[in-house]
């Protein structure tokens, strides 16, 4: 058994243990392997051992990677450029970054030219990170309604979350939870483009925190594939 299969396994397994603690199934909670920097055969090994979404940062990855791949649902979960939309409308089934009415509009613009709904998720900026993209909690709602109203080609699925850096998760537990009521609060908005579903919140170091504050979506990448070696050229 390759390393790659045995920590997917290893995390599938932390995972359901996280999930039951709020009564959840392993299958509740869906795992999306990061593969930022990693090769298409490394990608294809998850694959193989059952990984069904995979997320990159950034466009050119999806671009370069995209026909090496074997078929998986890819998710855009870095911060996307409203220049760069046009290259991975058709290929990705959901942008988790979208903290903009400006980048929104691009999405429906580039969606309606290929005849699809563009499933995205808003990132929230909980913390208020300067270092980090996303909006803040305050400013969540009237962005969710102004895409309602303006961007018909586009579907809101939930929120993303990235929690500010800790060496015990703990001590930003509190960010998942305010995201967690703002996800429930919004997601109580009725209109047929919303459809909430995600809350994607956790990634290598802190999903179990995150399982336990509702995150339904954890993006992992570093305890799957090892830690990255970002002199390689891809």
């Amino acid at each position: 058994m390759g390393m790659i299969r045995e920590n997917i396994d290893r995390i599938n397994a932390e995972k359901a243990k996280f999930a039951a603690t709020v009564g959840k199934t392993e299958d509740e909670v869906l795992l999306v392997a990061v593969t930022k920097t990693r090769t298409p055969e490394e990608i294809n090994e998850a694959i193989d051992a059952g990984i069904t979404d995979i997320g990159e940062n950034k466009v050119q990855e999806v671009v370069d990677k995209f026909d090496s791949v074997k078929p998986v649902r890819w998710h855009l979960i870095g911060h996307l450029q409203t220049n760069k939309v046009k290259y991975i409308i058709d290929k990705v089934c959901m942008i988790h970054s979208v903290d903009s009415m400006k980048l929104a509009k691009e999405i429906d613009k580039r969606a309606e030219q290929h005849g699809l709904t563009m499933d995205i998720l808003i990132q929230v900026n909980a913390a208020q990170e300067e270092s980090k993209f996303g909006i803040t909690t305050d400013d969540t709602k009237q962005l969710i309604l102004d895409i309602l109203e303006q961007c018909p080609n586009v579907r809101i699925r939930g929120l993303m979350h990235i929690a500010p850096a800790a060496d015990d998760p703990n001590d930003v537990r509190e960010y998942f939870t305010q995201v967690k009521e703002l996800y429930e609060e919004c997601g109580k908005i009725e209109h047929p483009h919303l459809d909430f579903k995600y809350l994607s919140m956790g990634m290598s170091h802190d999903f179990g925190v995150a399982i336990e504050e509702g995150s339904n979506l954890i993006r992992v990448g570093t305890s799957i594939f090892g830690e990255r070696d970002y002199s390689k050229k891809n």
